[in-house]
């Protein structure tokens, strides 16, 4: 028996990192998702298969999905296939289904009021399970089975910053979709002589984690992608992180104990597909997780605030039990 775990990379693949763990084991466990910076370093000890990347709503490439799928099936013996998305497991659960793999999909925490595009064709697919991270809108045919937030809890904490002010700025992995207006609103606030500095005191030294985003023209040290380990790293000794509101950059910054300033990505300027990143945000900020701004509306003393909470884990989360 053989479980394939099926994500994109970025915050999907981050979830369903989140995930696996609370879920029952089923046999041997193979790992299927695209090779990035992101996903050899998180997933360096597993048995993983990688594959060519699938764009955001590209039917060419969710076809080109069926020959691994298949091959997969007959060469690994799967009998069970669970997924967060997005894209890729419109290639993959469909195939696997229809041929009597037990397959579930677990919709993103970032669909704070509703399925995903990919989560309304596959809620149609025979023998395909459904499942939401939120009871708001769990139905007959879509699950409530937990939350990747769940045990996370926040404080308030003295924290003294050593004789440099550490700040990481992350946009995530992924591709498409630039966030420029974020970079250009940060670049002067967080500069040596910038606002922060003189607020603090303290020189400030920033990890510009800036994804597929064009800064070559901003007065920043770029770095565009960096292994999952060495940015949850960073963020752990960071006294502030501020990121775009994607489920797994804020994963990664919770993890890391810190209390993130998330940024949120406008579709109407290209920035993403959807507003889903302000549902989640919102979502975080009511959680008391996260502090949820616009991009070009964070100020110093939202960063100061910031610095004055942590988060950490309560408890062991419970099991996500599969139906």
């Amino acid at each position: 028996m053989t479980t394939l775990f099926v994500a994109t990379t970025g915050g999907h693949l981050t979830q369903l990192d989140s995930l696996a763990s609370r879920i029952p084991p089923n046999g041997d466990a193979v790992w299927v998702t695209h090779a990035n910076e992101q996903s050899r370093s998180m997933l360096a000890d597993r048995d993983v298969e990688f594959v060519p990347y699938v764009g955001v709503r590209n039917v060419p490439d969710v076809l080109r999905c069926i020959p691994d799928a298949r091959r997969l099936l007959e060469h690994r013996k799967v009998t069970r296939a669970v997924s967060t998305g997005s894209g890729i497991a419109l290639g993959y659960l469909p195939y696997l289904a229809a041929r009597g793999v037990e397959c579930h999909y677990i919709e993103s925490a970032t669909r704070v009021s509703g399925p995903s595009v990919t989560g309304r064709v596959l809620q149609w697919v025979p023998r395909v399970r459904t499942y939401t991270q939120y009871q708001s809108w769990a139905d007959q045919r879509w699950s409530y089975a937990g939350s990747v937030f769940d045990g996370y809890q926040s404080a308030a904490v003295t924290r003294v910053p050593d004789a440099v002010l550490r700040v990481v700025v992350t946009v995530g992995a992924a591709t498409q979709y630039p966030f420029r207006r974020l970079f250009e609103h940060l670049a002067p606030l967080l500069a040596a002589d910038g606002a922060l500095a003189q607020a603090t005191g303290l020189p400030v030294e920033v990890l510009w984690q800036t994804g597929d985003t064009p800064v070559d023209d901003l007065p920043i040290r770029a770095t565009p992608a960096l292994p999952a380990a060495e940015l949850g790293a960073a963020q752990g000794k960071a006294d502030l992180v501020i990121s775009h509101a994607g489920t797994g950059s804020a994963l990664a910054a919770l993890n890391a104990g810190r209390y993130p300033i998330l940024a949120t990505r406008d579709s109407a300027r290209g920035e993403q597909v959807d507003d889903h990143q302000h549902q989640l945000a919102t979502e975080l900020a009511r959680r008391g997780l996260a502090m949820h701004r616009d991009a070009q509306a964070i100020t110093v003393d939202d960063m100061i605030e910031t610095m004055g909470i942590s988060i950490r884990r309560t408890a062991s989360p419970p099991p996500f039990a599969l139906r």
